[in-house]
């Protein structure tokens, strides 16, 4: 297998090669349009990307992936990063090799993370180049007052340091997880999406859990066996709070993450907006079949 890295800001990992549509086209290339694509979907055209199960996940800039076979233009890869129970190898997909660069050996053991829901990187000349999402953490080469330089799949380049933090800070509690989901509400739904341009509901529940130092499954199905069990009557914020199909009884379809007083901080489907919503008298609160704690 060969290693590389994601050379654009919010890279999809789609279904099969033959699932771009289209109105998809921005998407394959770099560097990605991905505010224009997001703009360009009306609601059918992102309902598809779940009824038609177009993208299985996404990738940030500079995350690493594991390249099993080429065809057309396209790779068969692994999400090392992203645990599932699909691959034990990581996250299965296909990307266009045009998303990709091949990894190079890393100059630094420190990283820079970025904590805004969005942020740009810098030419070497300081000036825009890419918005990059949450959670894209890219190596520190040097640093001064205001900058971090850092390496990236381009090169090098420069991030704020008001944009973002040195990897390695203590762990949140659970009421850090909700303050931190909290920065995100109204941000729309997206199918697969794994980032500050859009968070499907286990996306946003596992980018929320990482932010603070803990580690989950890629996959609602999956969070809902890690952590520890929590009693339904025993619930603190940051919980993850999974829903099941048969009144709690069938398949896992959903995940939330418990606000405290009732209440649940997610990011509920297509057409929607990432809320915090009372769990009373709602199909959520028939629906609710496990609680998980991984703080």
């Amino acid at each position: 297998m060969d290693v590389y890295t994601a050379a654009v800001s919010v890279a999809n990992v789609w279904t099969h090669p033959e699932a771009p549509r289209k109105v998809d086209q921005m998407m394959l290339s770099k560097p990605v349009r991905i505010r224009a694509w997001l703009d360009s979907l009306p609601y059918g055209a992102r309902l598809e990307l779940c009824t038609a199960n177009l993208i299985q996940t996404q990738v940030l800039f500079g995350e690493e992936v594991l390249v099993l076979e080429e065809r057309d233009g396209w790779a068969s890869v692994v999400i090392p990063g992203q645990p599932s129970a699909k691959d034990d190898r990581g996250y299965p997909g296909w990307m266009p090799k045009a998303n990709l660069a091949k990894k190079s050996r890393t100059q630094s053991e420190v990283y820079a993370v970025i904590q805004k829901p969005t942020a740009y990187l810098y030419t070497e000349e300081k000036t825009r180049e890419l918005e990059l999402s949450f959670l894209t953490k890219l190596a520190i080469l040097d640093e001064d007052s205001a900058w971090f330089q850092v390496e990236t799949p381009l090169g090098p380049r420069w991030l704020k340091k008001e944009d973002a933090k040195v990897k390695g800070n203590p762990k949140g509690s659970g009421k850090d997880i909700v303050q931190t989901g909290e920065a995100f509400l109204n941000l729309p739904y997206l199918w697969g999406g794994m980032s500050g341009f859009g968070y499907d509901c286990s996306g946003f529940a596992r980018h929320m859990l990482i932010a603070n130092g803990y580690s989950a499954p890629r996959d609602a199905g999956d969070q809902a066996t890690g952590g520890k069990a929590v009693p339904f009557s025993g619930a603190e914020p940051g919980d993850l709070l999974f829903f099941a199909y048969g009144e709690g009884k069938g398949r896992v379809h959903h995940v939330g993450i418990y606000y405290g007083n009732g209440k649940m901080l997610h990011s509920p489907k297509t057409g929607k907006t990432i809320e915090i919503i009372s769990l009373e008298d709602t199909v959520y609160e028939k629906e609710l079949c496990a609680i998980r704690r991984y703080f």
